[in-house]
């Protein structure tokens, strides 16, 4: 179970998680009672475009019966899909948020029009569409964009009856995410369900205070969510590329109904383009912080593409808590915030003054990304210090989760009930940046584990000028006695599982291999150098070994350790490794 502090902040949030759902049913019984904002529209005015990336093969696996969502595959072998026993909950959110009708509108036939009518109908007919997973905010805000997004896929050729049944089911939907947000609706499920009510007042006929609401709403949770320098308030870039991809669509249905976009609308959007950049890495991807796993790169294109093209990429996000340090073809970004307020922290990571590095098309060093969500595999391993390219104490995380409690069973049910936000962990994390002669230059110190070893960890990276070296100082700053023995300290340095990596034969370092053949090499002056196993989740082909380097140290005896990655030149290519 967790202390003192941790375990009152816990039993608090499982009480306001309480008292939002008393309040959600205490709101729904005396709307349901007095018939207000009622919305029962009949006719489809407009239809948003969907910027996900569609792939027509896959209408032929949903015809086939198989439906490969959330990184699971289910057979229905002709039965309703939505008769099936879900392999995990991230399967069922996606089978009920409806995303997959992209794929049959991309085949644009006959055969997957029909099949999208009737695999919609079902749902309607289906038990399972009014309780259950199919009911949670989250998932209702995002079927409704989905069946609005390809609403001419799914009534092409429909009946009256069904268009208006159609039509009144959005309309219920749109209720529903009305009462949810009257009833205490919290963290990004509030500007997700913001969102989608904006597309429904758009889209739908009704009166006109939907869109009023939904106006008021969603310039509230912009203004609230999306920080000054453009990022999310959960400190994710997932939900900045999550929310480009609903907003600049929001955008342009606005114009297209000829109404005044929200301001707090427009400026979000602009906010958050230059941020964007700023997680991407010369391949593509984005840096994988605080719950980033696979980037999807179609995705992040066709995002771009909105944007100016001779933009920048962000250098100095202050409110999000991030650094970008770029010279010649290397990249580095580091993470230098605090931990999110505890309702949007349910996937942040103990990550602090962690880095990434690229060079040109190819990662160097890396963090171990976000697992895909239903996989099963283990999200606090992925979300602890050591699953990240900075240093751990002890062997623990410098965040504390909920749930993660070492075998308490209250603690346990609480984070089942709350989720798993984070509890506690660095407080202060100043950064300074600066501009040296031959290079560009980082500063940051986390107080993560003052509390439990007296040592605040400060952390220095210089990029040379022309990114052919980086050089780091991790200082171990006492406040209190040393403690030798119990601070058993590791610097580890997380490697992409492209990067070939071995010991120096007749040196302490460590031999580099890119996968264009540069060669680099790192070192260290203080500590036991070695090469460990790791795992890389954000592969697109899946989980993927990978190898770490670890500077282990006693951060009681040794205060400050200094190290270096530089860049030898190009390797020729022989036959043997043709």
């Amino acid at each position: 179970m967790p202390r003192g502090t941790d375990r009152w902040r816990l039993y608090g949030l499982a009480l306001g998680e309480g008292w939002r759902r008393l309040r959600y049913c205490a709101v729904s019984a005396w709307r349901s009672v007095f018939s207000l904002h009622r919305f029962a529209p009949d006719r489809i005015l407009i239809v948003p475009q969907d910027l996900r990336t569609a792939d027509p093969t896959v209408a032929g696996d949903i015809y086939s019966g198989y439906y490969a969502l959330a990184g699971r595959v289910v057979n229905t072998r002709g039965s309703s899909p939505f008769n099936e026993e879900p392999p995990s909950r991230a399967w069922a959110e996606a089978l009920y948020g409806f995303g997959w009708l992209r794929h049959l509108r991309a085949a644009d036939s006959a055969l997957s029009r029909a099949n999208a009518r009737a695999l919609v109908d079902d749902f309607f007919n289906h038990a399972a569409s009014r309780n259950g997973i199919a009911t949670k905010p989250r998932v209702a805000a995002r079927r409704l964009i989905s069946l609005l997004d390809h609403s001419p896929l799914v009534l092409d050729g429909a009946d009256r009856g069904f268009y208006r049944r159609f039509t009144r089911t959005l309309g219920r939907t749109a209720v529903q995410l009305q009462l949810s947000v009257a009833g205490g609706l919290r963290g990004n499920d509030r500007l997700i369900a913001a969102v989608a009510l904006a597309y429904a007042g758009l889209c739908l006929n009704g009166p006109s205070r939907v869109l009023r609401q939904a106006n008021r709403l969603l310039t509230d949770e912009l203004n609230r969510q999306v920080l000054p320098d453009g990022g999310h308030i959960s400190r994710n870039p997932r939900l900045v590329v999550e929310l480009l991809t609903d907003l600049l669509p929001l955008s342009q249905t606005y114009a297209a109904r000829g109404a005044e976009p929200p301001p707090a609308l427009i400026g979000a959007i602009d906010r958050m383009m230059p941020v964007l950049r700023m997680f991407r890495h010369g391949e593509g991807s984005l840096g994988l912080f605080n719950g980033m796993g696979v980037t999807k790169p179609d995705l992040i294109a066709t995002l771009l593409a909105y944007d100016d093209v001779r933009a920048k990429a962000m250098e100095h996000a202050p409110h999000s808590g991030y650094e970008r340090l770029e010279a010649g073809e290397a990249i580095v970004l580091m993470d230098v915030g605090t931990p999110p307020p505890a309702e949007f922290s349910r996937e942040a990571h103990a990550g602090c003054l962690s880095f990434e590095m690229s060079v040109g098309a190819f990662r160097l060093v890396v963090n171990c990304g976000a697992p895909r969500p239903g996989t099963g595999q283990s999200t606090f391993a992925a979300r602890s210090t050591a699953a990240h390219s900075t240093v751990t104490m002890g062997d623990v995380s410098s965040c504390h989760f909920a749930g993660a409690t070492n075998g308490s069973s209250i603690g346990w049910w609480l984070g089942r009930f709350i989720g798993t936000p984070v509890l506690s962990g660095p407080r202060q994390v100043p950064a300074t940046r600066e501009i040296l002669p031959d290079g560009i230059s980082i500063k940051a110190s986390h107080d993560g584990y003052l509390n439990r070893f007296g040592v605040i960890h400060e952390r220095r990276l210089d990029l040379g000028a022309h990114g052919d070296r980086l050089e780091g100082e991790d200082s171990f700053i006492s406040e209190g006695p040393a403690r030798p023995g119990e601070t058993d300290t590791a610097l580890r340095f997380h490697l992409h599982p492209s990067v070939r990596a071995s010991r120096i034969a007749d040196g302490p370092g460590i031999f580099l291999v890119l996968p264009n053949q540069d060669c680099w090499s790192f070192e260290a002056d203080a500590g036991e150098l070695s090469l460990e196993e790791s795992v890389f989740f954000a592969a697109s082909d899946g989980v993927r070994r990978t190898t770490q380097i670890v500077v282990a140290i006693d951060a009681g005896l040794t205060r400050t350790v200094r190290w270096r990655f530089l860049h030898l030149g190009h390797r020729p290519h022989t036959e043997s490794e043709s």
